[in-house]
C-alpha cells in the first residue's frame, strides 16, 4: 500500500457513507419541515378566516337586529288592534293593507302580514301582488305557534307562497291583555348573501339539521353538510322550512385528524380542500361557516420545504466536494481549487435567490397581518358609528324643535320679572300662563318626536287658521326680531278651518316661517307674507319670502332629513323634513317653488273643515 492510500480510502468510505445517509436525512427533514410549515401557515389562515367569520356574524346580527322590535311596535298601532278585534270588517282590512304596504316600503323589508289565532292571514303588505299572503294559513310555521303563545319568535325559511327566502320575526297582537292574533315581519336576506360572492372566502349559513340556507355559492344552496337521515328530513318537512325545495347531500369528506378542521368537497372531477371555521348563533339558531381554500397554504408550505431541501442538498454537496477534494488533493490541487471557486460562486447565487424568496414571503406575511388589523379596526369603527347614528339623530331633533319654545319662554320669564318689579301682577301672571303653555308645547313636541317613526295617537280635529297663526307668531317673534323681518298675515274676512292637530300645525308653521326669516335676513326686502284661502274642499296656506329662492338642485332634496344649506352650527336640516311628514300625516301636502317676482313659496294643502260659525248657520 502506497503512502497516503489509507487516508484516501478512509475519506472515500466516509464519502460513500455520507452519500447513502443523505437521502434519508433529506426525506426526514422534508417531511418534518412540511408538517411544521403547513401548521404555521394553517394557523395564519385560521386567524384571518376567524376575522372574516366574526365580520360575517356581526353583519348578519346587525342586519336582523334592526328589524327585531318592529313587529311589537306595529302591533300597537290602533288600526291593527281594531282589525284583529274585528277581522271580518273589510274596510278595516283595506286600511290595514295600505298601512302595512307603506311601512314595508319605508323600511325596505320583504313582507309584513297579520294573522288571526286560527292562522288565517287577514292583512298583508303584498295584498295586491300575485303571491299575496291574504287568505293563506301558516299555522304549521313554528314562528306562528310561538307568537300565539305570547312569545316573541324568530324563524328563517323559504316562503311557501312567495318562494323567497327570508328571516321571520313574529309577535303576538294583544287587545288589552288578551292575545287576539299574530303579526309577522319578513326580512329579505339576499343583499347580505350577495356580498359573500366572489370573495376570498366561501361563507354559508346552515340550520341545526346541517342544511345550507344562505351561501355565496349558489350551487350549494339547500345542500346538507350532515347526512340527510330520515329523522332530519322529517323534522325539516314538519316545519316546511324549505317548502318544495329539493334537498341534496353535499359530497363532503371531513378531516379532523390535525389541529384544524378540514373539509374536502367534490364538485364533478374537481376536489378541493377547505379550512373550516364555524360559529353557532343561538338567538338565530343557525351556524355561520367560513371556508378557506387551503391550496395556497399547501403551495407556500411546499415552497418553504423545497427551499430547505435545496439548501440542505447544497450543503451536502459542499461536504461531498470537500471530502473528495481531500482525497484527491495531492494530484489535482489546481483543478480542485478552480472547481471550488466555481461552486462557491453558484452557492452565492442560489443563496441570494433564496434570500429574495424569503424576503418576499416575509413581506406577504406582514401584509396579511396588517390587513387583519385593518379589518378589526373597521369592525370597531362600524359598531361605534352605529351607536352614534341613533343617538345623534334623536339629540339633533330634540335640540332643533325645543330651542324655539325655550327662547320664547326665556323672553316671557324675563318680562314677568320686570312686571313683578313694577307691581303689574296681572300682566306678569299672563306671562307665566304663556310660559306654562310653552312647556306643554315642548312636552307635546317631545312626544311627537318619539312617535316620529309611527303615526301618533293624536286625533285630528278642526283647527282655525287664525288661532294657529296667533300662537305661531308669539313663538317666532324673537326670531323675526333678530332677522329684522316683517310678518304680514292675510287670512281673509273669514279665516278658514283645516283638519289637523293644533300643536303640530303650529310646529310646521314655526319651521317654515323660521326658514323664511333665515332667507331674508340681511336683505333689503325682509317681508314674509302668510296667506290662507279655501279652494274647494282644500285650504291652501302660502308662506312667501323675498329671499334668493330655491335652486332646482336643492328643491329635490330640501325635505330630506339632515339636508341643509346653512353653515356649520346654524342648522341641522331636520325642520322641513319633520314638517313634511307632519303634513303628510294630516293627509295633506307640503311643496316648495319659486315666485315669478323672486323669493321662495312654501305651499301647505290641507282638508277644509266647517267652522263653528258656519255650523251654527
Amino acid at each position: 500500500m502506497r503512502l497516503g492510500e489509507e487516508p484516501v480510502r478512509i475519506v472515500r468510505n466516509r464519502f460513500i457513507l455520507a452519500l447513502c445517509a443523505l437521502p434519508i436525512v433529506v426525506i426526514t427533514l422534508a417531511y418534518q419541515g412540511s408538517v411544521l410549515a403547513t401548521r404555521s401557515y394553517m394557523n395564519e389562515a385560521a386567524l384571518q378566516a376567524g376575522t372574516a367569520l366574526r365580520l360575517a356574524v356581526s353583519a348578519l346580527g346587525g342586519h336582523l337586529s334592526r328589524y327585531e322590535p318592529l313587529p311589537a311596535l306595529i302591533s300597537d298601532h290602533e288600526g291593527i288592534e281594531t282589525l284583529i278585534d274585528q277581522p271580518s270588517d273589510q274596510r278595516l282590512r283595506d286600511e290595514a293593507n295600505l298601512y302595512l304596504k307603506s311601512i314595508n316600503t319605508l323600511l325596505g323589508s320583504s313582507d309584513i302580514y297579520v294573522m288571526t289565532l286560527d292562522g288565517e292571514t287577514i292583512a298583508a303588505s303584498n295584498y295586491d301582488a300575485p303571491t299575496s299572503f291574504v287568505g293563506q294559513n301558516f299555522t304549521y310555521r313554528p314562528y306562528f305557534q310561538e307568537a300565539a303563545k305570547g312569545r316573541q319568535s324568530r324563524f328563517y325559511a323559504l316562503g311557501t307562497t312567495s318562494s323567497k327566502r327570508g328571516y321571520y320575526f313574529a309577535s303576538p297582537i294583544r287587545v288589552g291583555t288578551v292575545i287576539k292574533g299574530v303579526i309577522v315581519f319578513k326580512v329579505d336576506i339576499d343583499t347580505i348573501e350577495a356580498s359573500w360572492r366572489g370573495g376570498e372566502y366561501k361563507i354559508f349559513v346552515s340550520d341545526p339539521e346541517g342544511i345550507i340556507f344562505m351561501t355565496g355559492s349558489a350551487e350549494w344552496l339547500y345542500s346538507g353538510i350532515l347526512p340527510l337521515t330520515p329523522e332530519r328530513r322529517a323534522r325539516t318537512e314538519a316545519s316546511r322550512r324549505y317548502s318544495d325545495a329539493k334537498l341534496t347531500a353535499l359530497p363532503i369528506e371531513h378531516d379532523t385528524s390535525g389541529d384544524h378542521k378540514l373539509m374536502n368537497i367534490s364538485q364533478g372531477t374537481d376536489k378541493r380542500e377547505y379550512l373550516v371555521l364555524s360559529q353557532y348563533v343561538p338567538e338565530a339558531d343557525w351556524t355561520v361557516n367560513v371556508l378557506f381554500d387551503t391550496s395556497s397554504v399547501r403551495t407556500q408550505a411546499r415552497t418553504i420545504v423545497a427551499a430547505g431541501v435545496l439548501l440542505l442538498c447544497l450543503a451536502g454537496l459542499a461536504v461531498a466536494i470537500l471530502l473528495q477534494r481531500r482525497a484527491r488533493l495531492a494530484e489535482r490541487m489546481q483543478m480542485q481549487m478552480e472547481a471550488q471557486n466555481e461552486l462557491e460562486h453558484r452557492v452565492e447565487e442560489r443563496t441570494a435567490d433564496l434570500a429574495r424568496v424569503n424576503r418576499r414571503i416575509e413581506e406577504e406575511i406582514a401584509e396579511k397581518r396588517l390587513t387583519e388589523q385593518q379589518l378589526r379596526q373597521t369592525q370597531a369603527d362600524l359598531i361605534q358609528a352605529g351607536k352614534l347614528a341613533g343617538l345623534g339623530q334623536m339629540s339633533a331633533a330634540l335640540s332643533h324643535e325645543l330651542n324655539q319654545p325655550l327662547a320664547a319662554a326665556k323672553t316671557y320669564a324675563d318680562s314677568a320679572a320686570v312686571l313683578i318689579d313694577r307691581n303689574r301682577i296681572v300682566e306678569a301672571r299672563d306671562n307665566i300662563r304663556r310660559i306654562s303653555g310653552l312647556i306643554d308645547r315642548m312636552a307635546s313636541i317631545s312626544r311627537h318626536l318619539r312617535n316620529f317613526a309611527r303615526k301618533p295617537n293624536e286625533e285630528l280635529a278642526a283647527v282655525p287658521i287664525d288661532e294657529a297663526m296667533r300662537d305661531t307668531a308669539e313663538i317666532v317673534a324673537a326670531r323675526l326680531a333678530a332677522a329684522d323681518a316683517h310678518l304680514e298675515v292675510d287670512l281673509g274676512d273669514a279665516p278658514p278651518v283645516v283638519r289637523a292637530g293644533p300643536v303640530r300645525l303650529q310646529q310646521v308653521l314655526v319651521n317654515v316661517i323660521s326658514n323664511a326669516a333665515d332667507a331674508v335676513e340681511g336683505l333689503e326686502d325682509r317681508r314674509i307674507l302668510v296667506s290662507a284661502r279655501r279652494e274647494g274642499d282644500k285650504v291652501a296656506i302660502i308662506v312667501r319670502d323675498h329671499g334668493p329662492g330655491v335652486a332646482p338642485s336643492i328643491a329635490e332634496r330640501i325635505f330630506d332629513p339632515f339636508f341643509t344649506t346653512k353653515g356649520v352650527g346654524k342648522g341641522l336640516g331636520l325642520g322641513l323634513s319633520i314638517s313634511y311628514n307632519i303634513i303628510k300625516d294630516f293627509g295633506g301636502s307640503l311643496s316648495v317653488s319659486n315666485h315669478l317676482e323672486g323669493g321662495a313659496v312654501f305651499r301647505i294643502d290641507l282638508d277644509a273643515m266647517v267652522s263653528a260659525r258656519e255650523a251654527a248657520e
